[in-house]
């Protein structure tokens, strides 16, 4: 069974930046697309990004442009950049893998909290 392993998260202040990273245990190719989700205390999770094997990225309209989804083929890695965080943006970022055909396969999760 794949599995999907966040990290990355982790306490910063507003205005800081983190990356985000996802690491499968399998080929990365094994899915046709990697997402990144997040889920606010007391929220619904939220779609946040995507990014298919071509590269062709997409981002939920209310996120920033200070967040950014990439990814390292040769690492099986997908990341996600967030710049000038707000205090919003604490949540649990989850990574997600799609393989069409399959149900989704999620990572655990990796805590992001903004404070100062």
């Amino acid at each position: 069974q794949v599995q999907l392993v966040e990290s990355g998260g982790g306490l910063v202040q507003p205005g800081g930046s983190l990356t985000l990273s996802c690491t499968t245990s399998r080929n990365i190719f094994s899915f046709d697309t990697m997402a990144w989700y997040r889920q606010a205390p007391g929220k619904q999770r939220e779609w946040v990004a995507t990014i298919n094997r071509d590269e062709i990225t997409n981002y939920f309209d209310s996120v920033p442009g200070r967040f950014t989804i990439s990814r390292n083929n040769a690492k099986n890695t997908v990341y996600l950049q967030i710049n000038k965080v707000l205090p919003e943006d604490t949540a649990v970022y989850y990574c997600r893998g799609n393989a069409l055909g399959f149900p989704p396969t999620w990572g655990q999760g990796t805590q992001v909290t903004v404070s100062s």
